[in-house]
């Protein structure tokens, strides 16, 4: 502690002197009357005065312990330093002295095994925790460097930060994000409409393409119709034409059998004719004849025949050949109507997906705008609650603030007037009396002492304590109480 002295010589022979330093707790005042005048408190501070015989002081200390008073009152008892009761007496359990049984466990490598893999499962949820900690642990300094940079983008006032401008820049691009993404939704069910519009065009030529190939196979149909009686007709012809040239050479083996039959017989005969006349007949020249004839009536049959047939033939051929072409063209047609309606069929599929794909898309983008909302929204009232947070911790500040003035004015005032009693005290002194006073502030409390001599009247002591003191006048009377004290001072005149 500090020690301090001072010491003043008055033209009246009284003497005063002041000690101060260091104190802990606890307190204690005692007072003696007499001729002399004596006052002692433990806090602080030590201060007496010497005067015709007269004696007068106050001390604060700072230690607890036993503390008693003379003519007036018994002292608080304080915390002694040994515990109650002393050393104790040590005992020893002889139970745990005794050896261990140790046997094996067949089950003991089962058990380890098992703890093994325990431990090592814990092992690895704990090193599982450490990683999710070290994960928030980082998160938290995120969201502290996050909130440090608003806290600095915020601004400072006098006693709190405006974040009305930050607000509303935040809103201001929620807004702007919404009017974009609600242009977007008009531009996409524009589109929708107009691609709406173009599936609806290829609907239509759809049917009319559907109605152009039933028209088309009808058509096809019929001339199949047309060619199938065609061929019919050719074939029951060429079954005459067949029968026909079947029957001619049957004639003609026919009829040369007969000639060759007749000429056999012709030969194996010999006929006599007598005649009266005397004319011979050329049979063979009349054979010849009739032979001829009969080969020139076959061969003009046959001739028209063949004619006939050729010529039926070839109008079967040109009336086939144009049908054939006209089968051709439709079914180049019918090929070319069927590519158009595969290219059709795909040019539609590929509008429908397209279509799905913006439907998708437009679902997409209401979903995230909404989900956005949602966030800005969530987002906006995360902030509002925490500037409703910090306006409250703000003004409990302030509360706690004004307490803290509120207990220090009154501290002032305190003090003030203790100097004014002091000051009044050092006034009110007469020669050949004395007078010393001590002072103690610090843990709670404010401890004080003074002590008053004089030659004729005797004297007082006198202690006051804030927060447990004694107070000493005339006859003396004295008390213990409990403080603390930190710094002790001693004043005098």
């Amino acid at each position: 502690g500090a020690f301090g002295s001072r010491s003043l010589y008055s033209l009246g022979g009284s003497k005063s002197t002041s000690l101060g330093g260091f104190g802990g707790a606890g307190g204690a005042c005692r007072g003696f009357s007499g001729q002399g005048g004596f006052g002692f408190g433990a806090g602080a501070g030590f201060g007496g005065g010497y005067g015709a015989g007269s004696f007068g002081g106050g001390l604060g200390s700072g230690f607890g312990g036993f503390g008693g008073g003379f003519d007036g009152g018994m002292g608080s008892q304080g915390f002694p330093v040994c515990p109650p009761g002393g050393i104790r007496e040590v005992t020893i359990n002889q139970s745990l002295l005794a050896p261990l049984n140790l046997e094996i466990d067949p089950e003991i490598q089962k058990v380890r095994t098992q703890e093994r893999e325990e431990i090592k499962k814990l092992n690895d949820k704990f090193a599982s925790f450490i990683d999710k900690v070290r994960f928030l642990e980082q998160q938290n300094r995120v969201l502290e460097t996050k909130w440090k940079l608003l806290q600095e983008q915020g601004g400072a006032g006098t006693g709190g930060r405006n974040l009305d401008p930050f607000f509303e820049t935040y809103i201001s691009g929620l807004r702007k994000q919404l009017d974009c993404l609600s242009s977007e939704k008009h531009q996409l069910e524009t589109e929708l409409k107009s691609f709406q519009d173009m599936v609806e065009d290829f609907k239509t030529k759809y049917e009319e393409e559907i109605n152009k190939r039933t028209a088309a196979e009808n058509e096809f149909v019929l001339l199949k119709k047309d060619v199938d009686g065609v061929y019919m007709a050719k074939v029951e012809l060429q079954g005459k034409l067949d029968s026909l040239s079947d029957e001619i050479n049957f004639l003609k083996c026919l009829y040369e059998a007969e000639l060759s039959q007749m000429q056999k017989t012709v030969s194996d005969t010999s006929v006599v004719l007598s005649m009266d006349n005397n004319r011979n007949l050329d049979l063979d020249s009349i054979i010849a004849e009739v032979k001829a004839q009969y080969e020139e009536i076959a061969n003009r049959s046959r001739l028209e025949a063949e004619s006939w047939y050729r010529c039926k033939y070839e109008e079967l051929q040109a009336t086939a050949g144009k049908h054939g072409d006209s089968l051709k063209d439709t079914k180049t047609e019918i090929s070319e109507l069927n590519r158009m309606i595969q290219r059709i069929r795909a040019e539609i599929e590929s509008v429908k997906k397209q279509c799905e794909t913006l439907q998708t898309s437009i679902a997409d983008a209401e979903q995230r705008g909404e989900v956005a909302l949602k966030d800005a929204r969530d987002k906006l009232t995360e902030l509002e609650t925490a500037l409703q947070k910090a306006k409250a911790d703000l003004a409990r500040q302030l509360r706690e603030y004004q307490e803290l003035m509120n207990v220090k004015l009154a501290l002032d005032v305190e003090i003030a007037t203790y100097r004014k009693l002091l000051e009044g005290e050092e006034c009110s002194n007469s020669v050949g009396g004395g007078y010393g006073s001590g002072l103690c502030l610090g843990g709670g409390g404010i401890g004080f002492g003074s002590g008053k001599g004089s030659c004729n009247t005797g004297g007082a002591g006198l202690c006051f304590s804030l927060g447990g003191g004694g107070f000493g006048a005339g006859g003396g009377f004295g008390s213990g109480g409990a403080g603390f004290g930190s710094l002790g001072g001693g004043s005098n005149s």
